[in-house]
């Protein structure tokens, strides 16, 4: 197994216990024995299980941001956009489901610093905090401070999310679809 392999096996199998086991309860050693390496390859790549959690986070993070600005639309709608990117975000959700439960329990835990948190909403998704301020610009989004705006809209992200894969049916009701969208879009809107 390559350096690289190593790393995301242990960066894989750590998803798999921090959801099942949760953060405190899952030890480096079961981390590194059901990766399948040494615990001391482990301590190669990161430095603690905290640093280990903060890479799985702006990793899976990042993957979810990628997803989403390849099907960005641009279609001069900000409302049609901003649909659009929605329901990018949830189907990834949807398709990534262990992905986003980490999500669900770790995005507002303090496993993950706040310096982390910000890192992932100002860097990572910082295509998002444009499509609010060209929402303000245009009068069209509330005037509202930007990192309100955008807790608020990943508050609502992780609502709909759950809601959607503890019933992963009505996702594909339309009724439902946007519902979810309108309760996100009305939250906003000026």
């Amino acid at each position: 197994m390559s350096r690289l392999d190593k790393k995301q096996a242990l960066l894989n199998t750590a998803l798999t216990l921090f959801v099942s086991q949760g953060f405190h309860a899952t030890s480096t050693a079961s981390i590194a024995k059901q990766a399948g390496v040494a615990t001391g390859t482990l301590f190669h790549h990161f430095s603690s299980k905290d640093e280990l959690m903060k890479q799985l986070f702006l990793t899976i993070k990042q993957e979810f941001a990628d997803a989403i600005k390849a099907q960005l639309s641009q279609q001069g709608d900000l409302k049609a956009d901003t649909k659009h990117l929605w329901q990018v975000a949830i189907d990834w959700a949807i398709a990534n489901p262990l992905k986003q439960e980490f999500f669900q329990q770790y995005s507002m835990s303090p496993s993950i610093p706040t310096a982390i948190r910000q890192q992932a909403m100002n860097d990572i998704l910082s295509f998002m905090g444009e499509l609010i301020l060209q929402g303000q610009k245009t009068g069209e989004l509330a005037d509202y401070p930007l990192s309100l705006m955008q807790e608020s809209c990943h508050g609502q992200y992780l609502a709909a999310t759950r809601y959607f894969l503890d019933h992963p049916d009505m996702w594909q009701d339309e009724a439902h679809k946007q519902a979810s969208f309108s309760m996100f879009w009305n939250a906003m809107k000026a």
